[in-house]
């Protein structure tokens, strides 16, 4: 008794963790939350920005205050030189320094921090995207398990309403006690199928939560995937064909840093304050300084030449990637369009032979309350009904899975 009441207990459990329903957006929505990679990406955009911010700030004028002292006694004669070291000093000065950077050669620097956010926005969107996939067919997958077992549930229940029908029909000598065991053994059969499908389903939502960073053990009813096919898109605005554009616009910042890298630099410097060596009168010490200093490059054993061939050499790499990965995308998008148009002209035939199926069936059950069924022909109908309704099953997840992929390249 106490067995019997644990196992409706948790049938009851089950049915009632099972009314409830989420969404595939409420996972996807749960992952991007939860993703450690896109807080990740999305801190390294903000510490690019920042950097943008320091780099303004360095070009700004450097205000130090500095001080020395230094006492260095001769005693007896004996001690450092006095013209070297004055004997004793002191200092104490407030310096100012101001770079001389042209405007183009701080926007190029600027540019080039931008440059790096745009490339980290575009790998957090290619992460989202990759992200979004491995939920949605893990979702895919739970959701074919939950319909596998739903139909296991419809077979168990069909069976069950006949095999009382059944038992009547065979004491009644209507039908040998072999064919009513040998129908109790697909009953049964099917019954463990059941409890299987349960099982399956259940790892595979729990897969689900995994991947989405839910810790929850329950488990609950999935809603149909909607999925649709995303509408082709341009490729200069897919988010896989970005980075490349991104790379070369890394490739002419990087030229133009060269450039400026080969141009004069100019610094102005002042400071002002105490500096004396207490030689004189001490108290006057007091004064000011202003200068500046100037590099220009003459000569640097043809370095620059080989920095450009360098950069030419990385462009060249860029566009043989950028070519073969067209090939593969353009490919990989009319590959799986067609296996989906493909599925398409499938489903109507799947569904006219579930309609036959179903029809002999019923036409069995009916023959069966009169006895004029053989119990073989009718447990060949049913396995006949199973296969093509997993068939169907099999070809509306495969459906599903190949939209999934399309929409990820579509982006």
């Amino acid at each position: 008794m106490k067995w019997l009441f644990s196992v409706i207990l948790c049938a009851f459990t089950y049915s009632v963790s099972l009314a409830q329903t989420y969404t595939l957006d409420h996972y996807i929505e749960i992952a991007r939350n939860n993703s450690p990679l896109l807080k990740d990406l999305r801190n390294q955009v903000a510490s690019n920005q920042l950097d943008s911010l320091r780099l303004r700030a360095g070009f700004k004028p450097q205000v130090n205050a500095t001080s020395g002292g230094l006492y260095a006694p001769i005693i007896n004669g004996y001690g450092y030189a006095e013209p070297i070291t004055n004997e004793h000093t002191l200092n104490g000065l407030v310096a100012v320094n101001q770079a001389i950077v042209s405007k183009r050669n701080v926007n190029s620097q600027l540019a080039a921090i931008t440059l790096l956010s745009q490339s980290t926005n575009n790998a957090a969107k290619i992460s989202e995207q990759d992200l979004k996939k491995a939920v949605t067919t893990q979702y895919i997958t739970a959701y074919g398990s939950l319909q596998q077992m739903k139909f296991s549930q419809e077979v168990v229940d069909l069976l069950s309403t006949e095999e009382g029908a059944f038992k009547k029909l065979t004491r009644a000598n209507v039908y040998h006690q072999s064919d009513y065991l040998t129908f109790l053994v697909t009953l049964k059969q099917q019954q463990l199928q059941l409890l299987q499908a349960r099982l399956q389903y259940k790892n595979d939502y729990a897969t689900l939560n995994y991947l989405a960073g839910v810790a929850d053990t329950s488990v609950v009813e999935l809603t149909e995937p909607l999925l649709q096919r995303t509408v082709y898109t341009d490729l200069n605005s897919s988010i896989f064909f970005s980075q490349y554009k991104i790379d070369s616009l890394k490739l002419v910042n990087s030229r133009q840093q060269i450039d400026f890298s080969y141009k004069p630099k100019a610094n102005l410097f002042a400071d002002g304050g105490y500096n004396s060596d207490f030689m004189g009168q001490a108290y006057k010490n007091f004064g000011a300084s202003v200068g500046f200093s100037l590099s220009i490059p003459l000569y640097d054993g043809g370095q620059r030449k080989l920095q450009y061939r360098k950069i030419s050499l990385e462009e060249e790499t860029r566009q043989n990637y950028k070519a073969f990965f067209n090939v593969q995308y353009r490919q990989q998008v009319a590959q799986l369009n067609q296996q989906i148009n493909e599925n398409d002209k499938l489903m109507p035939q799947i569904e006219d032979q579930i309609t036959y199926s179903k029809s002999l069936i019923k036409v069995d059950t009916q023959l069966l309350q009169t006895g004029d069924v053989k119990i073989a022909d009718l447990i060949l109908a049913i396995n006949n009904y199973l296969t093509v309704r997993n068939l169907k099953t099999q070809t509306i997840i495969s459906r599903l899975q190949l939209i999934n992929q399309l929409n990820y390249w579509t982006r």
